[in-house]
């Protein structure tokens, strides 16, 4: 290896490309910064290329494939549908192409200096960067680290037949039976997606409820039951047994053991920060003990001149999160006083029909001590879901009794993935339910399922019964 002989200087080296890496450097170099971004594998990271991207495309195919069976009552006749995965993923990787080519279109457009290596700290000053058998030094004026996280599962359960969710929706076939270990968001988006595309899903998980308003969790459950998912809740994996045709599951709770038996079993496993070659200990750089870098609210490290974003300092694994907080530093290294404020961070998932959610449950709410208002309204009163054909789900708001301030949105159903960044704008705003209740709304639409949920917090809602109007007072 060829190591240069000195060392070339810039002013901000960003050290990982994905959502959180790109956007810190297109609105650094925004402000006038020079920038270098290093990448190890692909730009745009896991998101783009493995993660939320492909994800999103199957979910895609699932929703049409369970949007077939409303066409009849359009009058349009549909003849045996039939699915094959080989266009799909052909479809899914043009798509992931044209996205990081756009990224990488993007970089060239700012001036942005992209460096394919691997990056490691040599002092508090320096970077060194190996470059295919090259190994060149840079001195920086500042590092943002945003090398993401990876997911881990134990050896003994690694297997062809053990996915992970860089695997999920890499398979040249769908499995005959998927067993789903765990609750998060992407369990549930491959519970559903895989269920429509025909697969046989089993969803296991690791707590009694799922982490949602209880309105939410009862529909879910509901949704499960009707999309033929079986459910077991509050189990624990204890022993797994593979053969050549299957993966047999050992599960128990307080109460009881079972088996459960399929072909492929998706497992969550731990994460953990991407920070190994990066020698952070060499620099005195402060870590937690599962591998997670620690940073201030300002999201500098330890040494101030070292920042780190997104995914490899742990909290919630989101792009969201490292697209701002990548935007927010990049602002503050140009000397803006810019902030990250995660509080109204929205919770959305990809399930058939999708689900949304800001604030606080009526659980934390009630557990505050808050005097609160409830409203819940059924999409099946909403004039455009009988439109569409798209009647399953509810709209659920809750606000301060005392003050009117809103609280929490949770809401799933047709476009809630759209219609969350009302109730995020509005609860940014420290909006009030007049604050919703006073403008006009699109008629027919599912901006009215907000509207009804509003006029339900002081029992005005027009298309609820009676003795659904009633809010409720804690």
């Amino acid at each position: 290896m060829v190591v240069g002989e000195f060392a070339e200087k810039r002013d901000l080296i960003i050290i990982g490309g994905g959502p959180g890496g790109y956007n810190a450097a297109i609105r650094a170099a925004q402000l006038g910064l020079k920038v270098t971004l290093v990448e190890q594998h692909e730009l745009g990271g896991v998101c783009l290329n493995s993660g939320c991207i492909p994800s999103k495309v199957y979910a895609q195919a699932a929703k049409k494939l369970d949007a077939l069976g409303q066409y009849a009552s359009f009058g349009i006749a549909i003849h045996e549908p039939t699915f094959a995965i080989e266009p799909l993923n052909d479809y899914k990787n043009i798509t992931i192409e044209r996205l990081r080519k756009g990224v990488e279109e993007l970089c060239k457009a700012n001036k942005i200096e992209v460096i394919r290596g691997k990056a490691q700290f040599i002092n508090q000053k320096r970077l060194g960067i190996e470059i295919s058998h090259h190994f060149d030094l840079y001195d920086f004026e500042r590092v943002i680290i945003a090398t993401g996280s990876t997911v881990e599962i134990p050896k003994k359960y690694r297997s062809a037949k053990i996915l992970t969710e860089a695997e999920l929706y890499q398979l040249n076939e769908i499995p005959p039976h998927l067993i789903i270990y765990g609750q998060s968001y992407i369990a549930l988006e491959a519970a559903f997606t895989y269920r429509q595309l025909g697969t046989d899903v089993t969803l296991i998980l690791t707590k009694e409820h799922f982490s949602f308003d209880e309105s939410i969790n009862r529909e879910l459950l509901r949704l499960l039951k009707k999309q033929k998912i079986k459910v077991y809740r509050d189990y624990q994996l204890k022993d797994l047994v593979e053969s050549h045709t299957l993966l047999q599951l050992k599960l128990s709770n307080s109460n009881q053991e079972l088996t459960c038996e399929g072909s492929h079993l998706f497992m969550e496993g731990t994460r953990r920060g991407n920070i190994e070659t990066l020698d952070l200990q060499r620099i005195g750089v402060e870590c937690t003990t599962d591998g997670f870098i620690k940073v201030n609210k300002q999201l500098q490290t330890n040494i101030p001149t070292i920042y780190a974003i997104g995914d490899v300092t742990g909290g919630e694994q989101l792009a969201i999160k490292s697209i701002k907080e990548g935007k927010v530093v990049a602002e503050r290294i140009a000397g803006l006083n810019s902030e990250v404020d995660l509080s109204l961070m929205p919770t959305v998932v990809h399930t058939i029909p999708p689900l949304a959610t800001v604030g606080m449950t009526e659980q934390e709410a009630r557990e505050k001590g808050l005097n609160i208002a409830v409203s819940q309204f059924n999409y099946s009163g909403n004039g455009y879901a009988m439109v569409t054909s798209e009647k399953s789900g509810i709209m659920k708001i809750i606000k301060d009794a005392d003050n009117d301030v809103l609280l929490g949105f949770h809401a799933i159903g047709s476009s809630v993935i759209e219609l969350i960044s009302t109730a995020v704008t509005a609860m940014e705003f420290v909006g009030r339910d007049e604050d919703l209740n006073f403008p006009l709304y699109p008629h027919p639409s599912f901006n009215e399922t907000i509207l009804e949920a509003i006029e339900g917090l002081n029992n005005r809602a027009i298309h609820m019964k009676p003795n659904e109007k009633k809010s409720v007072k804690v």
